[in-house]
C-alpha cells in the first residue's frame, strides 16, 4: 500500500523530531563562526540541510524529512543568522563565503560526497555550490525554486506578487516615499543599514511580513510579528544578498551553467501557486537540467510546512533511502 495515500494527512508521515547527536560552533574564518549540528545515524548517508533567506536559519523541524536510521542530517546556520555570530552581519558575508563554508564542513567532517536538501534560497545556494564542486555532490533535492534573477526579484520586489496582495504591498510600501517605489530593496536597504536600531528592527518587520504573509496557499494576509532581533538579521542579510544580485557574475548564471551538474541526479519540488517563487523558474531548472523529476503540487504554495511538499519530500527521501530513485 502507499505509504502516503493523501498529501493533505503528510504531517503525520514526517519523522519524529531528532536528537542532534553533535552540535557544536565551527570557526570558518574572517570572524565568523557557524552553528552546525548533526542527527540521525552518525553511519548513516550524510545529507547537508541548506536553509532559506539568506538569514531564515536552520530549526529542528527541518530534521523531520528524514529516516533517523538511515541518514546522517548535516544542518548548519549560515553566516550573520540562527546561532552563528556575528550575528545579523554582512561583513563578509556572500555567496560564495556560504560555499566555502560548505565545504569546510564537509572536510572537517570526513564526507567524501554528499546528498544536497535546501528550498528557496536554500535551493539557490544548493546548486550554486554543486556547479562549484559537481565531484562533491551526489544528489539534489530542491524545493521552491529560486534561480536569482533579476526577473525573480523584480516580481516580488517589484510589484508583480503586490498585484495578488495589494493590501500585503500597501503595508510593505508604506514606509517608502512615492519616488522609493521604483527599488524597494535599495530604500530597504537604507533603513536596514541606518544605524538606528529601532529603525532597522521596525523596517526589518516590514521587510519579514511582506514574505511570511505570501509564504502558504493557505495565508489570509495576516502574520504575527517576528521578534525584533531575528527579523533583524533575516531582513539586512536577505537585502545584502539581493542588493548584491546574490554575489553572481551575471544575470541568468545558474541556467547557464546547467552543464556542470547535468551528471547529478535532481528531483525538484514546487508548489504550484508559489507566490514568492513563481513555478516558471522550478520549469526552467527542469527543462535544461537532463538528470532532474520536477513535481509540481497542486494546491500549494511556497512553504516548506505545506502538506503536499512536505509528502513529496518525504516521499522522494524515502525512495532514496530504498534505492529506487
Amino acid at each position: 500500500m502507499d505509504k502516503y495515500p493523501d498529501q493533505k494527512r503528510a504531517v503525520q508521515y514526517l519523522y519524529p523530531p531528532i536528537d542532534p547527536f553533535d552540535q557544536r560552533m565551527v570557526d570558518v574564518g574572517e570572524g565568523h563562526r557557524i552553528y552546525m549540528e548533526q542527527c540521525g545515524n552518525p553511519n548513516g548517508v550524510p545529507v547537508v540541510v541548506l536553509h532559506g533567506g539568506p538569514g531564515g536559519g536552520c530549526s529542528p523541524a527541518m530534521r523531520r524529512y528524514f529516516d533517523p536510521n538511515t541518514y546522517r542530517v548535516i544542518l548548519f546556520d549560515q553566516r550573520g543568522c540562527g546561532r552563528s555570530r556575528p550575528h545579523a552581519s554582512v561583513t563578509d558575508n556572500t555567496t560564495w563565503h556560504l560555499v566555502a563554508d560548505i565545504e569546510r564542513l564537509r572536510t572537517l567532517l570526513d564526507i567524501d560526497d554528499w546528498t544536497v536538501f535546501g528550498g528557496s534560497w536554500g535551493a539557490t545556494l544548493a546548486l550554486i555550490y554543486a556547479q562549484a564542486h559537481p565531484d562533491r555532490v551526489n544528489r539534489l533535492v530542491l524545493r521552491g525554486v529560486f534561480l536569482a534573477t533579476q526577473a525573480e526579484l523584480d516580481w516580488f520586489y517589484g510589484g508583480g506578487a503586490g498585484k495578488f496582495w495589494p493590501e500585503q504591498w500597501a503595508k510593505f510600501t508604506a514606509l517608502l516615499t512615492e519616488g522609493e517605489l521604483s527599488d524597494t530593496i535599495g530604500a530597504y536597504n537604507k533603513r536596514l543599514f541606518s544605524g538606528d536600531r529601532a529603525t532597522e528592527i521596525l523596517y526589518a518587520r516590514a521587510w519579514s511580513a511582506w514574505e511570511n504573509a505570501l509564504a502558504s496557499i493557505h495565508a489570509q494576509g495576516g502574520v504575527g510579528e517576528s521578534p525584533g532581533e531575528y527579523a533583524r538579521a533575516f531582513a539586512r542579510l536577505e537585502n545584502h544578498y539581493f542588493m548584491n544580485a546574490a554575489f553572481l557574475q551575471k544575470d541568468g548564471q545558474i541556467l547557464d551553467q546547467i552543464g556542470k551538474i547535468a551528471h547529478i541526479p535532481g528531483h525538484i519540488v514546487q508548489g504550484r501557486y508559489d507566490m514568492i517563487c513563481p513555478p516558471q523558474a522550478a520549469w526552467a531548472l527542469a527543462d535544461r537540467w537532463p538528470n532532474a523529476e520536477l513535481k509540481m503540487v497542486r494546491n500549494a504554495g511556497h512553504a516548506l510546512s505545506e502538506p503536499g511538499i512536505s509528502a513529496e519530500l518525504v516521499r522522494i527521501m524515502d525512495r532514496v533511502a530504498e534505492g529506487v530513485a
